[in-house]
């Protein structure tokens, strides 16, 4: 049971204007950002469950993002809602709870705060372990944007929210891979897969080591749909040479086991 952990997907009337607006320099969509352009890459690539990540990159809209996001989601769509510092933390619970939202997105590149910012800090402390966090990690921006998160950063949140259910996307660190093996070796941290423009521009050994180091039962399969193709995903992890069991905790388990989603891989 194939879950992927990083989609994003926006209102049908905004979904071009919306990837137009927060598309990274050098990438070009392979998807549309609508629900019915994801529906139909998940039945092409065989993908159970997308996790569907929703982002205010302004206060005033983390409540339209979460009812959005909480209306999307099914047996089929997990829906990850969003917070912004310029809310204060009961806020920004508030509107989770009032959708029954379970789990949120951060983007530090598009929302404009950092991931050590102390009232990123006072919300994952009011977190607990009720919502998982999955957060962008490393570059994709301008060099003042890219400065905004860091595997380093990831490290101290793991250390400072032990209770704190973290996912860190692109392994940890986008184009700065070195920095993430270092920072995050033996880290309490969810590390997600997705490498846009695919996974298959890394060395498969590196992957592999990287993934056996760190622990496959702490390794997600992510997409990051629409900029990548997920059938084209799931064949880098096919081809990494994990063992069955190794794939298929990457693949699904141990998302499963995290998110609380009933799966044979779990």
């Amino acid at each position: 049971m194939i879950i992927d952990a990083h989609a994003h997907v926006w209102p049908d009337r905004i979904a071009e204007i919306a990837l137009s607006a927060n598309r990274l320099p050098d990438l070009h969509a392979r998807g549309d950002g609508t629900v019915a352009g994801l529906t139909a890459d998940m039945a092409a690539s065989g993908v159970s469950v997308s996790c569907c990540l929703g982002i205010a990159n302004e206060a005033r809209h983390v409540d339209s993002v979460n009812r959005f996001v909480a209306g999307l989601t099914s047996e089929t769509r997990f829906g990850f809602g969003t917070v912004h510092v310029d809310l204060s933390a009961e806020e920004n619970l508030a509107s989770l709870r009032r959708h029954g939202v379970r789990a949120v997105k951060i983007h530090p590149l598009f929302q404009g705060f950092a991931l050590d910012d102390p009232r990123l800090w006072e919300i994952f402390e009011a977190f607990g372990d009720e919502f998982a966090v999955i957060t962008h990690v490393g570059e994709g921006g301008s060099p003042e944007a890219n400065r905004l998160s860091s595997p380093a950063m990831i490290r101290d949140i793991a250390r400072q929210f032990p209770r704190l259910k973290l996912m860190a996307c692109h392994f940890g660190g986008y184009k700065i891979l070195d920095d993430a093996e270092e920072m995050l070796a033996g880290a309490d941290v969810v590390l997600e897969t997705s490498w846009p423009p695919s996974l298959a521009t890394l060395r498969p050994e590196r992957v592999r080591e990287l993934i056996r180091k760190h622990g496959a039962e702490r390794i997600v399969f992510g997409s990051d749909w629409p900029m990548t193709s997920p059938a084209e995903e799931i064949r880098a992890i096919d081809a990494l040479g994990l063992g069955d069991d190794e794939t298929k905790s990457v693949l699904g388990g141990t998302l499963a086991r995290l998110l609380g989603i009933d799966s044979p891989w779990a």
